[in-house]
């Protein structure tokens, strides 16, 4: 039985068969308000019914719609009644003897809200009562709102009517039409997938603008719900959406494909954002209740930018299956990050610092887990795809084209887009449409590098060997390369690649270190000789991947070693200092650097890092460091001397600047004394001052939750600060602190509102997981290990995805690092016979044991 599953050789055989024209989707949504059962086992129903026209290249064919509903009242098919409980099982329709050409099928269905984030999501805020709906259907989901065939090449038009209650407004792809009463009558789309179609209602707040260019205008949306209103920086939105508008535009050479733009923040989001064509949905953390660093901001803005070049690069052209998703994901994440660095008036032109120091960190992670997998990946159904918006798909894939940019040239790589978007709009392609496109523009021959790069699995090493003479004149360079074994239990075999890489020669000038010199080349093989650099000074230090342009893990030679640990933070630009950084964070999870000299090295050199980015992932690295790679008899030493570090800091730190807001959260995450506790008390009750801290309503939660898991907070205490924040973001805070507090039964109040029930919306729920797991609380959460196998099956085969993979990963117990936990997991994956996806989320967290364990054996030895 094929449950809610799709393979890829089904939608083949739907594709060849089927040319799918038009939908038109009636939905009544007039009962949102009022919604389902108050104690939250259902979340109501609304009426459904969808309209579909497409041809089938044969008479008298057999196949399938999908529909995930809990009843289906009517089915037509070329205006037969079909009986529906005959053909609606296992979430389709069975559709037999279609005819040749055209077929038209009518589907009424009763479809169901959902607390989830998938299919039609439906919330409540607390400050007006009011109910907010959002779609997210990527990747399979538009079938829990539509009879559709759900998968991305089979492209149609969709006009959607809508009846909402009084007072809403609907938005969709196509621009909101005025009302006819309360039904809303959309236009339809251009020809679409389904997963890209939306629909979002509600009493929502909007602001309006628009983007004039070549005597064409865009409108231009902004919309959140009221409560959130007065925070919304509408302005600073519009502003960076008109500079990709510029960028994007030019470089694609390809205007704006769809009528209007509207961006959506929207309540219990599970991702950042969602490329809806024309109604983009992003998490409405981003609308910023208290003050944040700038860090912040640049995140929001390539959130930002990332969505709007999907408009084109996925929306526009489409992939024809999921094994493409790297590619749609990738190209998103490189041109948002590369338009941040180069468009004209940008405020981020230190981009790359931030895509090294955080989305290359994540790809190194993952290319290390023994689920790691060629950028490509084997998609052969839609479980595969599910458990693959991971750090390959995103991060190590766009750090793969910055590479493949550098490879071919920038000017000849969006030549080669231009030339895709013109010939394959409103279609569906492959990886080879866009290779053919950059190999006709410049003159490379791709394919032995697609089949290095994109088709096998693994990380690269790259390090230095030098010879100098007396006098310290290089006599020989050359760059070794590496292709270390492959993690136990993954596929495929190392190899070494070819990479475009930079060179950096830096100096020590009045005490900074400056880039003197610069050679750009390929390198490829084993060992790549580099006789530019013979008969030169040997320079204080070496940087390969200067500029970060290919994906490896770098080394230093044992000179620049000794420089760069004394003078990490002296580099003048933020990007040498970034990749330094990045290197010794890997080293340290490599256990070739002990955690406590990872400390003494962010001790030494965090104070001269400007950027607040890199200062902000140095402090989560430490802790994560201290937390799980330190020896545990050494740890309390390590995060007593980490935490007063922070306190330093913080009393240091420019009144008001970026950086004391960082160094107060990282204080209060790990404040560990009864001084330091009184601290927090004292400035969260405001008898104690630090000049120019804000102790806003955000930084006030991170005071709160971390006095609750020390035992200084109460339920009383977490009640009265719910009572200043009313808001569904303050309910969040509260479970966080709550399932925070160091006893019995907290914990098990936690556990069992997680585990027991299945009635926590995604966001409260992830938020109890975020409190439960404590790193000061390792013996209390020692017992459920043995919980957490016990029914870590059941939930799986339960729960809808996302919420199930938070379980499965959120509350793995990962504090407990130990050769007993490493036996339970082995123990519970032989004989639990999980499936593909459950036992690539439960080998992905033994693999984080197995790395702590050989940390804190390195460190316990240093």
């Amino acid at each position: 039985m094929p449950g809610t599953n799709l393979t890829r050789d089904e939608a083949q055989q739907r594709a060849r068969l089927l040319t799918v024209d038009a939908y038109e989707i009636d939905l009544d949504l007039s009962g949102a308000q009022e919604g389902g059962d108050a104690d939250g086992s259902d979340h109501g129903t609304f009426r459904s019914v969808t309209t579909v026209r497409f041809d089938s290249a044969e008479a008298g064919a057999d196949s399938f719609i999908d529909l995930v509903a809990p009843a289906v009242h009517e089915v037509q098919l070329n205006g037969e009644a079909l009986d529906a409980d005959e053909v609606f099982k296992d979430s389709r329709i069975a559709l037999t003897g279609l005819r040749a050409g055209r077929n038209e099928l009518r589907v009424v269905a009763d479809c169901a809200y959902t607390n989830t984030g998938e299919g039609l999501h439906r919330f409540v805020d607390p400050v007006d009562q009011q109910a907010y709906l959002y779609t997210q259907f990527e990747v399979p989901d538009a079938r829990r709102v539509y009879a559709s065939f759900e998968q991305p090449d089979l492209k149609a038009t969709f006009q959607f009517t809508v009846k909402a209650p009084e007072g809403w407004t609907v938005i969709s792809n196509s621009p909101t039409p005025e009302p006819s009463g309360n039904v809303w009558r959309f236009e339809p789309t251009p020809r679409i997938s389904t997963y890209i179609t939306a629909l979002i209602a509600g009493p929502y707040h909007s602001v309006h603008s628009t983007y004039e260019k070549d005597g064409r205008s865009v409108p231009l949306g902004i919309y959140c719900r009221p409560s959130l209103a007065e925070h919304l920086d509408a302005e600073q939105i519009f502003e960076v959406t008109r500079q990709g508008f510029d960028w994007f535009q030019e470089k694609f050479d390809y205007a704006y494909p769809f009528a209007k733009y509207d961006q959506l923040f929207v309540p219990e989001f599970n991702a950042g954002a969602m490329e809806n064509a024309g109604a983009v949905t992003i998490r409405d953390q981003y609308v910023f209740r208290s003050k944040v660093t700038d860090a912040a901001y640049e995140v929001r803005a390539e959130t930002i930018l990332h969505e709007l070049a999907h408009m084109w690069f996925g929306d526009l052209v489409t992939m024809e299956w999921w094994n493409d998703l790297w590619l749609n994901e990738s190209f998103a994440t490189y041109t948002s990050i590369a338009c941040q660095a180069y468009a004209p008036g940008s405020k981020w032109p230190h981009s790359w610092t931030t895509f090294a120091n955080s989305m290359k960190t994540w790809a190194y992670r993952q290319d290390q887990l023994p689920s790691t997998h060629p950028i490509m990946a084997e998609i052969n159904d839609l479980d595969d795809v599910l458990v693959n918006f991971d750090g390959i798909t995103y991060a190590k894939g766009a750090s793969v084209l910055k590479q493949l940019v550098a490879y071919v040239g920038m000017e000849e790589f969006f030549q080669g887009v231009q030339a895709y978007f013109k010939a394959h709009a409103f279609k569906n392609t492959r990886l080879s449409d866009l290779l053919g496109a950059l190999e006709e523009t410049s003159g490379r021959d791709l394919k032995t590098w697609s089949k290095k790069w994109l088709e096998t699995a693994g990380i690269n090493i790259l390090r230095p060997e030098i010879e100098v003479d007396a006098q310290g004149v290089i006599t020989s360079f050359a760059v070794k390369q590496e292709a270390p074994a492959l993690p136990a239990g993954a596929k495929g075999e190392p190899v070494l690649r070819p990479h475009r890489i930079a060179i950096g020669s830096y100096e020590l000038q009045d005490g900074k270190l400056v880039r003197t010199g610069r050679i750009e080349l390929d390198v490829d093989g084993a060992l790549t000789p580099v006789p530019q650099l013979a008969g030169t000074r040997r320079p204080a230090v070496f940087l390969l991947n200067d500029d970060d342009l290919s994906y490896a893990k770098v080394r230093l030679d044992e000179e620049s070693l000794k420089v760069v640990t004394e003078h990490l933070g002296d580099f003048t630009e933020s990007l040498p200092r970034a990749l330094s950084w990045a290197s010794a964070w890997d080293m340290t999870r490599d256990a070739e650097l002990p955690a406590r000299d990872y400390l003494a090295l962010v001790r030494s050199g965090i104070g001269k890092e400007s950027d607040i980015g890199v200062v902000q992932s140095l402090h989560r690295q430490v802790k994560l460091a201290l937390d799980l790679y330190a020896a545990p008899e050494w740890r309390e030493t390590g995060l007593a001397a980490w935490t007063a570090d922070t306190l330093e800091q913080l009393r240091a730190a420019e009144p008001g600047s970026d950086h004391q807001l960082a160094w107060a959260r990282a204080f209060a995450a790990s404040a560990r004394t009864e001084e330091q506790l009184d601290l927090l008390q004292g400035l969260l009750d405001g008898t104690e001052e630090i000049s120019g801290l804000a102790v806003d309503t955000e930084l006030r939660w991170s005071l709160v939750q971390r006095l609750a898991a020390t035992g200084r907070a109460d339920e009383k205490a977490i009640a009265a600060e719910l009572e200043r924040d009313k808001t569904s973001a303050g309910e969040r805070h509260a479970a966080t602190a709550r399932a925070a507090r160091p006893t019995d039964r907290a914990k098990g109040e936690a556990w069992a509102s997680v585990v027991e029930s299945d009635r926590l919306p995604n966001a409260v729920q992830e938020a109890v997981i975020g409190g439960f797991v404590q790193t000061d609380q390792r013996e209390l959460l020692a017992s459920y290990t043995a919980k957490y196998f016990d029914a870590v099956k059941d939930i799986w085969n339960s729960r809808s995805h996302e919420m199930a993979q938070q379980i499965v990963v959120g509350l793995y117990p990962a504090l407990q690092v130990s050769q007993e936990t490493l036996d339970a997991t082995d123990a519970w994956l032989a004989s639990a016979e999980p499936s593909a996806a459950l036992r690539r989320l439960i080998t992905e967290s033994r693999a984080g044991i197995e790395r702590a364990l050989k940390a804190q054996a390195a460190d316990a030895a240093a």
